[in-house]
């Protein structure tokens, strides 16, 4: 039988949530009622399945937490900067508003890496624009004989990238690079076999229409890839033939609608045996290439 004491938590949680839930649904937040629950897990330090079951401590210093995190999110600040982290590839990255958020289409780009790495031991790997790490990172877990270099024009991003690497134990077999694209590797003729890259790709004029969350707090130069959101992939294209070893391999991540331009794109740079792959949803998210010759 439930106990007196977990039956008035429970009920004051469901209490708690429902009126969340309309003032999140009434600031225009996509999805009120998930939103709501992750934040009151984390304002109470427990997991989002324990919320109903009355097991947790919802005294005024929980819910003091538990309405600052509504205001942020009420004035549309993602979840996951208020919490503090976010889950990628099975793992649970820092991230803040020095990075961008991992979205679950970007696994493809993991899952793509590592089936190339089968039976490449000691591989080589460079990851471009890293941000919070969680390309490089899941690469370093999930093949841990690979060499992984990761670079960023962001030192408070590398910063970030740097403590995920700790955290999850690959850090003494991951290396973190400040700098601009591929001009952060050393002046050194060592290549890579995979050369990887979640760029910015959003073109100018998107912008605008970008959804709050994701104008007004993510980092626009991790978003912003120029007229036509081409910028970053005609400079690794033309850059690609000085890092890729022989038989290495590209996979880069792109936007919506623009797989066909990035396969010309690469095509112009000398690449060939260029493959789009589809995510979940059915959108063409990936595209590998190797250089030609």
């Amino acid at each position: 039988m439930e106990s007196d004491l977990a039956t008035g938590v429970r009920q004051r949680a469901v209490r708690l949530l429902a009126e969340a839930a309309a003032a999140l649904r009434q600031s225009g937040v996509e999805s009120p009622e998930l939103d709501a629950e992750l934040l009151l897990a984390a304002a109470a330090g427990v997991e989002r399945s324990k919320l109903l079951t009355g097991s947790l401590t919802l005294d005024d210093r929980c819910v003091s937490r538990f309405r600052q995190f509504l205001a942020r999110r009420a004035a549309r600040e993602p979840v996951a900067y208020i919490v503090g982290h976010k889950e990628f590839y099975g793992l649970d990255f820092e991230v803040n508003r020095d990075v961008l958020i991992p979205r679950p289409e970007t696994e493809l780009v993991v899952e793509t890496a590592l089936k190339l790495l089968r039976g490449k031991p000691r591989a080589r790997v460079l990851d471009l624009a890293t941000g919070s790490g969680a390309i490089a990172i899941a690469i370093a877990v999930n093949a841990p004989d690979a060499a992984v270099t990761a670079t960023d024009i962001s030192a408070p991003a590398l910063e970030v990238a740097k403590r995920n690497a700790r955290r999850h134990g690959c850090a003494q077999r991951s290396r973190f690079l400040v700098g601009d694209c591929f001009a952060a590797l050393p002046c050194s003729h060592q290549k890579y076999d995979l050369v990887l890259s979640n760029p910015p790709y959003v073109r100018d004029e998107e912008m605008a229409r970008l959804a709050p969350e994701v104008a007004c707090y993510e980092p626009q130069a991790a978003l912003r890839g120029g007229k036509d959101g081409l910028d970053f992939y005609r400079r690794i294209a033309a850059q690609l033939p000085s890092h890729l070893a022989a038989g290495g391999e590209l996979v880069v991540e792109v936007g919506a609608g623009q797989a066909a331009e990035v396969t010309r794109v690469l095509q112009a740079g000398g690449c060939r045996m260029v493959q789009t792959l589809r995510d979940l949803a059915g959108h063409e998210r990936v595209v590998r290439a190797r250089l030609a010759g």
